[in-house]
């Protein structure tokens, strides 16, 4: 194998890599450590990336586009949270239901508005020569661009008072109330967080995907695959894994076809639980 394939491969790794890690950062917040079963997940990522089209035919640049996205998104995030979602704290199977719901309304909501249609962004940046090989410079942007917000996001919830509280009224709300924290408020907030970094997410990746109301489908499976097999540390457990099956994904499509490649994501995701039930993170010391 070539210096150029080597590169190559690498570089595609990183962004399989970094696609499962900002598919799947949005969930972890939510999933992982709220503990809410959000099926409208993908919705979330879809209306990131439909934002930003939205945006930019408006006539503002791609990249401000990009930053209003998350904003829009955590703004319905918490809308949803104050209207359906906190009345179902704790009830699972009733939280599923409701998000699922919400999901089937999004979507054909923006049917509505857009049409069925695949909507297109130009990708920017161009591309740049490596060998015999062309590289898209923004698929590199896109893996700093991920790297940077699981860094804000560790940031936000390890290093801050917000980040504390979070922690503290999503895993033990009445010692939270007890202490004056208001655990509705906090995790009213959580919650946009969450919905904003889904929204970041599709807002990178509508560039270099088909921008279509049901795009959702295509990453909600990979993002709880994710989460899951990471196990209960939101953060590292859920980086780890994407680095795991992304490069699993990676290779597989490379030496195979892209079908061998998510099949071999979904086998060794089923290996990893049946091996380590409480998933990656199982056993390591307890953070985030």
């Amino acid at each position: 194998m070539s210096w150029d394939q080597i590169l190559n491969l690498l570089i595609s790794a990183l962004f399989s890599i970094a696609t499962l890690a900002l598919i799947s950062l949005g969930l972890a917040v939510v999933f992982g450590m709220m503990k809410i079963i959000n099926l409208a997940h993908g919705e979330f990522l879809m209306l990131g990336a439909f934002a930003t089209l939205t945006a930019n035919r408006l006539g503002l640049p791609l990249w401000l586009s990009m930053v209003c996205a998350p904003v829009v998104v955590g703004v319905i995030g918490l809308v949803l949270e104050r209207g359906i979602i906190r009345h179902l704290y704790g009830r699972i199977i009733d939280t599923m239901l409701a998000t699922w719901g919400i999901s089937l309304v999004l979507v054909q909501l923006v049917v509505i508005a857009y049409g069925p249609a695949t909507q297109g962004l130009a990708t920017p940046l161009g591309s740049f020569r490596l060998g015999n090989y062309s590289v898209s410079a923004y698929s590199l942007f896109l893996v700093a661009a991920a790297g940077g917000l699981v860094v804000l996001t560790y940031v936000l919830f390890m290093r801050t008072k917000y980040g504390l509280m979070a922690r503290a009224a999503s895993q033990l709300p009445q010692t939270a109330s007890a202490l004056g924290i208001n655990a509705g408020r906090i995790n009213m907030l959580t919650f946009a967080v969450g919905s904003a970094l889904s929204g970041a997410a599709g807002a990178l990746l509508a560039p270099v995907v088909g921008v279509v109301p049901s795009m959702g489908m295509a990453f909600i499976a990979k993002a709880f695959m994710t989460v899951i097999v990471g196990g209960p540390l939101v953060l590292s457990g859920a980086m780890s894994a994407a680095a795991l099956l992304g490069s699993v994904d990676n290779v597989v499509s490379y030496l195979s076809t892209p079908f061998l490649g998510q099949g071999a994501l979904l086998v060794i995701s089923i290996v990893l639980l049946r091996l380590m039930p409480n998933g990656l993170s199982g056993k390591w010391r307890r953070q985030l």
